[in-house]
């Protein structure tokens, strides 16, 4: 026998369409042609275009959004990227397993038919074998009359493949005389290749889409099979039945409908159980986070609560025992922290009256040292020198325990700070020409006017020219000040021996020297960029710094213009425009 079984979409899909190997028969209904429609007006045209291009930009928009939407739950939750590689892994599976589920049920189903369709085909041939053997070829009436019979008798014999249609062909030589068939669209939709395997001497079974009463093609199984007889000659008798896969194609896509309903099911189920693992473990965590961010923002007491005795208990203990550690840390270093700004500040305090005391002393030596022999006149102005670089010191120590302390207030007032520029030049002059190295100034003809207190802001400025034309190794110091609407800024730029990044980090510490080894002629104390920057920081102003070794340094003050205002953007770059010059040693 011959058998040539259709393609799974076939039987899965009872209104698909028919496949390359099987012929269909039915009629096609014409469609309808549309009703002409009217052409709009080209001023219409344009704005139709706008419309549609709005339409897309705003549809363009939506989905960036919400692709940026899907990226940031991506990467910021756990619980969404392993619920998403849950489903995508759980659907696969469920996805492969039911498809191999779903084919064998099928090949299942139809081979159970075929068997059925088969034997029964069989004993059909053996009945119609014993009702036309002795059949009158010559007489065309009988021939008729007996076909007919033959299948009304076989329709009403039934079997156990369900429902059939019975179609018997009458073949002498080349003449096929009218079929006998129960039903009329049977015998056009028999394929032309299952009529010639049964036409070579074969049983031979084939599925192909039969059209029903009403006309609609349905999977179908033909089988068809020549018809022994004792008549001589070239005559033969075809057999076909044809059975319908209504029944078999409900029960496939109940079965679908119930094996899709089931992997979803299982899915989600799966995906459910991945993130309740990912929550148990996930949410332990984040709550040491957040214990971690709040012990961040200085809460030590906080704590994470210890449950069970599991791998996450141990956590929160371990979690616990260093929390315990920093908060006994920390609470030591803030007592060393107190101590020693108290300690600054009340030597700071005491040093006063013994230092005025040798003050007056050292004034009255100093005035009268054309007195003194040399030597002993010599020494009286070092002593004079030092002791004013000792009240310097002093000044600093003051005003850094003030910061500590919180102590420091602001005097605000009007200020020019053209006038302001000009005037800490104007002072520095005298150590620029001690260095040998010259300062210029660039700023607008306007006035400028911030509310500042100008003795602090002064003090920064003179730090940093003086810091400027202690490192500039005798070249051109350049002070630059420039404002917008909001802010004003100064830039102090050197050609010095510049800065490291590492430098760079660590130029506003306290007590902090580049070269410690190196004499120091303005100064000393190692806190005037430190007082610097929290007088910056009083305005709500920025003290910043940029360096490169061999190429100088810059540093750029920027002030709001208006007390107590937010600064967004500084007037003048922080990094200048680069000259190289040859480095020189400090």
């Amino acid at each position: 026998m011959t058998a040539r079984p259709a393609p799974p979409e076939v039987v899965a899909e009872p209104t698909g369409a028919t496949s390359a190997s099987t012929v269909s028969s039915g009629v096609v209904a014409p469609s309808a042609a549309p009703p002409t429609a009217r052409r709009a007006p080209s001023t219409g045209g344009g704005s139709l275009r706008r419309d549609l291009r709005r339409r897309a930009v705003r549809t363009r928009r939506v989905a960036r959004r919400l692709a940026g939407q899907a990226v940031h739950a991506w990467r910021s939750s756990l619980h969404v990227r392993i619920g998403a590689i849950t489903m995508l892994v759980a659907g696969t599976v469920v996805v492969i397993v039911s498809m191999v589920l779903f084919s064998q049920i099928r090949e299942q189903l139809l081979s159970v038919k075929e068997r059925a369709a088969v034997d029964q085909v069989q004993a059909g041939v053996l009945y119609a074998q014993t009702e036309v053997a002795g059949i009158a070829s010559g007489d065309a009436a009988s021939v008729r009359s007996t076909l007919d019979r033959t299948v009304r008798q076989l329709q009403e014999r039934g079997g156990a493949a369900g429902d059939f249609d019975v179609v018997m062909i009458y073949r002498t030589g080349d003449t096929e005389r009218p079929p006998a068939t129960s039903r009329r669209y049977i015998y056009p939709a028999i394929p032309t290749d299952l009529r010639a395997d049964v036409g070579a001497g074969g049983q031979s079974y084939q599925y192909a889409m039969v059209p029903n009463d009403a006309n609609e093609p349905r999977p179908t199984l033909l089988v068809g099979s020549p018809v022994p007889t004792d008549a001589a000659g070239a005559e033969r008798i075809e057999l076909y039945y044809a059975f319908p896969l209504d029944q078999e194609a409900e029960s496939l896509s109940l079965i679908r409908s119930t094996v899709v309903i089931s992997g979803i099911a299982l899915t989600l189920f799966v995906v459910g159980i991945g993130v309740l693992v990912t929550r148990l473990v996930v949410d332990p965590v984040r709550r040491a986070a957040g214990t971690a961010q709040r012990l961040a923002e200085g809460q030590l007491e906080e704590r994470m609560t210890v449950r069970g005795e599991d791998d996450l208990a141990r956590l929160a203990t371990s979690f616990n025992a260093m929390a315990d550690s920093l908060q006994r840390q920390i609470t030591q270093l803030e007592g060393l922290s107190q101590l020693q700004q108290r300690f600054t500040s009340d030597v700071s305090h005491e040093l006063r009256t013994p230092l005025t005391t040798v003050q007056m002393a050292a004034e009255i030596l100093y005035e009268s040292r054309e007195d003194f022999p040399p030597h002993v006149a010599r020494s009286a102005e070092l002593l004079h020198t030092e002791l004013d670089r000792f009240e310097s010191l002093l000044t600093d120590l003051l005003e850094i325990s003030r910061y500590d302390a919180g102590a420091a207030v602001l005097d605000w007032e009007a200020t020019d700070l053209g006038a302001l520029v000009g005037r800490v030049t104007a002072g520095m002059s005298a150590l620029a020409e001690r260095h040998g190295c010259t300062l210029t100034v660039h700023g607008p003809r306007e006035d400028v006017i911030a509310e500042v207190d100008s003795r602090r802001v002064e003090r920064i400025l003179r730090n940093l020219v003086g810091n400027a034309i202690e490192h500039g190794t005798g070249r051109p110091v350049e002070v630059t000040w420039a404002a917008n609407r909001t802010a004003a800024a100064v830039t102090v730029r050197d050609h010095g021996v510049g800065l490291t990044s590492a430098e760079a980090q660590h130029v506003f510490d306290r007590f902090w020297r580049a070269d410690p080894s190196r004499v120091r002629t303005v100064g000393g104390s190692g806190l005037g960029l430190s007082i610097s920057l929290e007088d910056a920081r009083l305005h709500g102003g920025w003290l910043q710094v940029w360096g490169q070794p061999g190429a100088g340094a810059q540093f750029r003050l920027t002030l709001p213009l208006t007390a107590g205002a937010d600064l967004t953007s500084s007037p003048l770059p922080l990094r200048p425009a680069i000259t190289r010059r040859p480095r020189a040693a400090r």
